[in-house]
């Protein structure tokens, strides 16, 4: 099979070119996806589990790539829940090759259906900042209708999502960002906007959540604007100051097959948009890991 390869930790996105691989195997409890559509995050070529499986050792050369749609090909020994011909979508493990091939082996419990009606871009697009913005909401923030939510990066893949979400839920959503931004961040329905490169951060006042993807000293600055029985949710790593009365979540992102399948009726149903900038084939991956925006890579002819 045509996969995209990195040698060379050192060498980065220079280290990126198209290979042929043998077809993966499916372990107990795996399936083997044909992929239809990809996604990826430009920093994975600087995580450990990129170059490295569960048990620490070296795994190179490395397939990239985490997120995928396709059609089950295989079903791996004790597998059940999935059958041969399904359409799926999901999150690839972390210390296994990823999704920039054309055939992936997954963890079945890592995947949920995905409707006929889906298309597969928008499916790829969706795990990672899907599942981050649920889990960070619900499950470690307990977003509820009519508290306030402040969302770094609200024009992003992930904020753009955290948008979405809390505004379903009824919230009322600050969003920062460039000026650049304000325009996307009104289509999505945020009630204020922020421009980091203008406005100061503290005039968005007392809120009950703030949902931090930038790190650094925005997530810090943004503590104090947590308010008692409040919750900061950060991603990019652990924070280092701590909400007067409330608390600081950091977490990574984890699979999980009843939220993929929230999320894709969200997606049937119009209700949720994942960000897609550009479309690309499998080969112009080493091209678009150097690219702003969010790309899926497709290895087939949707």
């Amino acid at each position: 099979m045509r996969a995209i390869t990195a040698t060379d930790r050192a060498a980065g996105v220079g280290g990126l070119s198209l290979t042929e691989l043998p077809y993966p195997h499916a372990a107990e409890n795996d399936v083997v996806v044909q992929v239809h559509a990809a996604g990826f995050t430009r920093g994975e070529l600087d995580w450990p589990g990129t170059w490295t499986d569960r048990a620490g050792r070296d795994r190179t050369p490395t397939v990239p790539g985490h997120e995928l749609s396709g059609v089950v090909a295989e079903l791996g020994y004790g597998t059940t829940g999935l059958t041969v011909g399904q359409r799926v979508f999901g999150l690839a493990d972390w210390a296994r090759n990823g999704t920039l091939a054309e055939y992936v082996a997954v963890e079945a419990r890592n995947l949920a259906p995905l409707p006929e009606d889906v298309d597969h871009i928008a499916a790829a697009a969706l795990p990672i900042s899907g599942l981050t913005a649920w889990q960070g909401l619900f499950d470690h923030a307990h977003l509820q209708p009519g508290q306030s939510i402040l969302v770094h990066g609200v024009a992003g893949a992930v904020g753009s999502v955290v948008a979405q979400l809390a505004r379903e839920t009824g919230a009322h959503i600050i969003g920062t960002g460039r000026a650049a931004d304000r325009a996307a961040a009104a289509e999505l329905g945020v009630h204020e906007f922020l421009d980091l490169g203008s406005e100061r951060l503290e005039e968005a006042g007392e809120v009950d959540v703030v949902f931090d993807v930038i790190g650094g000293e925005i997530r810090d600055r943004s503590t104090a604007l947590v308010r008692p029985g409040g919750t900061l949710i950060t991603i990019p790593d652990p924070p280092t100051v701590q909400p007067t009365g409330g608390r600081a979540v950091f977490f990574v992102v984890e699979p999980d097959r009843r939220q993929l399948a929230q999320l894709a009726t969200r997606l049937r149903e119009g209700r949720l948009v994942p960000l897609v900038t550009t479309v690309r084939p499998l080969a112009e991956a080493p091209a678009a890991f150097t690219e702003r925006g969010r790309t899926i890579l497709t290895s087939t002819n949707l």
